[in-house]
């Protein structure tokens, strides 16, 4: 891995953030300087990797080589301040990648049936509809479908990073669909990580989903943190910002989970 492991300097590098050549609202030279004014040592750009079937939030096959190469002149120009690696987001079911990367974030966001996806994370609405079509509204069983992914997701896209390993509970502040204690979520999410920590890959955890007010603690949830602990998986912070400010978002208060 090419980006900081050191487990006392973690806290001064991120490394998942998404900018205009996916589903983000500033440039990465914009996403830069915002990572030098807030005192970072390393910042990685990364973007959505393109699906085949849907091209909403990815970056575009045409732009890929395009993104890397832009990332990799931002290298150049700002290394006197800052470390500038380049990343992708690589979705379980990403089928190629044009680009060279220096890292690859591992993440799972859609659910198939035959020859279909939907979302798991776009929106409250649509998470609540694929259970009711695809799960006959039963939400233990759409997450141990989501859990049975994830778990083979660093096999499947060779990543570096475990990406937000929970991100099914994105709408489910204060279990307002399912109980997160309940055993068939719990043995879901235990199996995925007894296979995961094997790869001796870091999990994010990722305070995105709180800067996007979707939850008031980030991801992954304590009990699942604390049980990647037992089992001897290791973490990185990250912001998953979608802007300039999110940077490095609330670092200082959750930088102790670590």
């Amino acid at each position: 891995m090419r980006f900081l492991t050191d487990k006392s300097e973690v806290e001064f590098q991120d490394l998942h953030m998404h900018t205009t050549f996916c589903d983000g609202k500033d440039t990465p030279e914009q996403m830069v300087l915002s990572a030098i004014e807030k005192g970072l040592k390393v910042v990685g750009i990364s973007c959505h990797s393109y699906t085949h079937f849907t091209s909403e939030c990815c970056v575009t096959p045409e732009n890929e080589l395009v993104f890397v190469q832009t990332v990799n002149e931002l290298k150049k120009k700002y290394a006197d301040k800052i470390k500038v690696l380049v990343g992708i987001e690589k979705d379980y079911f990403t089928t190629a990648s044009k680009g060279e990367y220096d890292y690859v974030i591992g993440s799972v966001h859609y659910y198939k049936r035959g020859d279909k996806y939907n979302f798991i994370d776009r929106s409250k609405p649509e998470f609540l509809r694929s259970v009711r079509e695809l799960f006959n509204g039963d939400y233990y069983s759409a997450v141990e479908e989501y859990y049975k992914t994830m778990e083979d997701v660093v096999e499947k896209t060779n990543c570096d990073i475990i990406g937000h390993i929970d991100l099914v509970t994105k709408f489910n502040q204060d279990y307002n669909l399912f109980d997160e204690t309940h055993p068939r979520y719990v043995n879901a999410y235990k199996k995925a990580i007894d296979k995961l920590v094997k790869y001796n890959k870091p999990f994010e955890i990722n305070t995105g989903v709180i800067s996007r007010g979707y939850k008031l603690e980030p991801y992954p949830s304590k009990q699942i943190l604390e049980y990647i602990k037992s089992k001897g998986g290791w973490f990185v912070l990250s912001s998953d910002s979608h802007s300039k400010e999110n940077i490095a978002y609330q670092y200082d208060k959750w930088k102790g989970l670590l």
